[in-house]
C-alpha cells in the first residue's frame, strides 16, 4: 500500500467498554507516531457513528453517512459493537463486512510473555489465521421451525431434489451454507501472498471436506486448483501425496526436502476437528491458515484462549482488491465493567498495529508492541490479567500512559 503521510482515519468508539478503550487507544497511537516520525507524519481522527451511540443520536444503528464515509477513506478502526435485538440486524460486525466486501478476516496469533495462559509452552503458538469472511453460514440463508417459507423449501428438496436425510422434517428449522469457488480463492489468495511478503513456510487449508463435500472440500480444492495455476513457488502436500503414490514414499520425502530446500512455501489442508486438536498438541508447526468462515470464527477464538484471550488478539476486515479495511477489537461490549476503568484495551491496541503496518507506519507499529511487552513482562497490567498475576491492576487509563511513557523513554 502507498504511504499516506496525512491520512483521514474514521473511528468507531463502540458500545460498552468501547469508549474507554478507544480513549486509550487513540493517545497511545498518536504518540508512537509522534515518537517515530515526529510531525512528519499524522493521524487525522474522524468519528463515525454506529451501534448504540449511532441509534441514540440518529435513530438508526448504522447511519448511511457512516458507510459513506467508510466507502471513501477505505481504512477505519472500531470498538465493538453491540447487537441490536430485533432490528434486522443479524449483527452489526457482519453487516459491515458484507456492505464492504470485507472478504479476510486477518487473526494474527501469538503470545506475548507474562501473560497468564491454560498452555504450559503457549510461545509455541504463532500464527496468522485467514477466514473468508463473506460467505458460509454467516450469508444469513435461514427459515425458522415450521415458517412458511422452511415448508417450501422443504417440500421443493423433497419433491424436486428427492432429499430423504432429514430426520425430523415437519420441526427442522432449514439454513443453506453457500461457498463459492470465487469467494476461496480471493481469501486464499491473500493467505498465500502474506505468506510469500512474510517468508513464512507453511500454509494450511482448514475444512470439513470429508463431510460436506462440495462446500468445504470446495475450499480446499479450489484452493490447490488455485495454487496448481498461479503460485510455482508453493509445494503441496497433495502433490507430495501423489508422488509418494506413483513412484513412493522415499521420492515423496525427496522432493519434499527438495523443495523446502529451495525455500518453497509447503501447503497442506487439516480437517477441521483434527486441528483444533493439533494446535493444542503441536502449534509450533502451523504459521499461516486459510479456512472458511464458521471454522476461523472457532479456530480464532481457540487460539486466543491459547495465548491469553481475546483481550490480547488484535483483528481485521480486509478487502485486499478495493482497499477498504476495518481494523477492530475482537471482543465483546462488556457492559458489565464499563465505566470501572477495568477495560484491556490491547485488542485495540494490537488491531491499531495491524493498521499501521498496513499503512506502512511500521516504525510506529513496532513501538506500540514494544511498549506493550514491555508492559506486560514487568505486570503492569490491568484488571483481567492483574487477578491472575496476583498483581496491582493499572486502570484503563492507566495502562495507556504507562505505554505512552514506555515508548517515549524508548525513542
Amino acid at each position: 500500500m502507498t504511504k499516506q503521510l496525512h491520512p483521514v482515519i474514521p473511528y468507531i468508539e463502540g458500545d460498552g467498554i468501547g469508549t474507554e478503550i478507544w480513549r486509550a487507544t487513540q493517545k497511545v497511537i498518536d504518540a508512537a507516531v509522534y515518537s517515530a516520525y515526529q510531525t512528519e507524519r499524522k493521524i487525522t481522527w474522524l468519528e463515525v457513528l454506529a451501534g448504540q451511540k449511532a441509534f441514540d443520536q440518529t435513530g438508526s444503528w448504522l447511519p448511511k453517512e457512516t458507510l459513506a464515509a467508510l466507502k471513501k477513506y477505505k481504512l477505519a478502526i472500531k470498538g465493538p459493537l453491540t447487537t441490536p435485538i430485533g432490528e434486522g440486524f443479524r449483527s452489526l460486525n457482519v453487516t459491515l463486512r458484507q456492505e464492504l466486501d470485507l472478504y479476510a478476516c486477518v487473526r494474527p496469533i501469538r503470545y506475548f510473555k507474562g501473560v497468564p495462559s491454560p498452555l504450559k509452552a503457549p510461545g509455541k503458538t504463532d500464527m496468522t489465521i485467514f477466514r473468508e469472511n463473506t460467505e458460509d453460514v454467516y450469508a444469513g440463508i435461514e427459515f425458522a421451525s415450521e415458517s412458511a417459507e422452511a415448508k417450501q423449501l422443504l417440500d421443493f428438496l423433497t419433491k424436486k431434489l428427492a432429499v430423504t436425510t432429514i430426520r425430523f422434517p415437519a420441526t427442522s428449522a432449514l439454513g443453506i451454507k453457500p461457498i463459492s469457488q470465487e469467494g476461496s480463492q480471493r481469501l486464499i489468495t491473500a493467505a498465500l501472498d502474506y505468506a510469500l511478503e512474510h517468508e513464512k513456510k507453511r500454509v494450511t487449508f482448514v475444512h470439513k471436506g470429508n463431510i460436506m463435500k462440495f462446500t468445504e472440500g470446495g475450499f480446499k480444492n479450489w484452493g490447490y486448483e488455485l495454487i496448481k495455476e498461479n503460485y510455482p513457488q508453493v509445494f503441496t502436500m497433495d502433490r507430495y501425496k501423489k508422488i509418494a503414490a506413483e513412484t513412493g514414499i522415499e521420492k515423496a520425502d525427496v522432493a519434499l526436502k527438495e523443495a523446502k530446500n529451495l525455500g518453497k512455501i509447503i501447503v497442506d489442508d487439516v480437517i477441521a476437528d483434527n486441528f483444533l486438536q493439533q494446535i493444542l498438541l503441536y502449534p509450533e508447526n502451523y504459521q499461516v491458515v486459510a479456512t472458511t468462515n464458521l471454522n476461523g470464527d472457532y479456530i480464532s477464538d481457540a487460539l486466543a484462549a491459547q495465548v491469553g484471550g481475546i483481550g490480547i488478539s488484535p483483528g481485521a476486515n480486509i478487502n485486499y482488491q478495493t482497499g477498504h479495511a476495518i481494523f477492530e477489537a475482537t471482543h465483546g461490549t462488556a457492559p458489565d465493567i464499563a465505566g470501572k476503568g477495568w477495560a484491556n484495551p490491547c485488542s485495540l491496541l494490537l488491531s491499531a498495529g495491524m493498521m499501521l503496518d498496513h499503512l506502512g507506519w511500521f516504525e510506529a507499529s513496532e513501538k506500540i508492541t514494544a511498549a506493550i511487552e514491555k508492559a506486560l513482562q514487568s505486570k503492569h497490567v490491568t484488571h483481567d490479567f492483574a487477578q491472575a498475576l496476583d498483581t496491582n491492576a493499572l486502570s484503563t487509563a492507566e495502562f495507556s500512559d504507562y505505554l505512552i511513557n514506555a515508548l517515549q523513554k524508548a525513542h
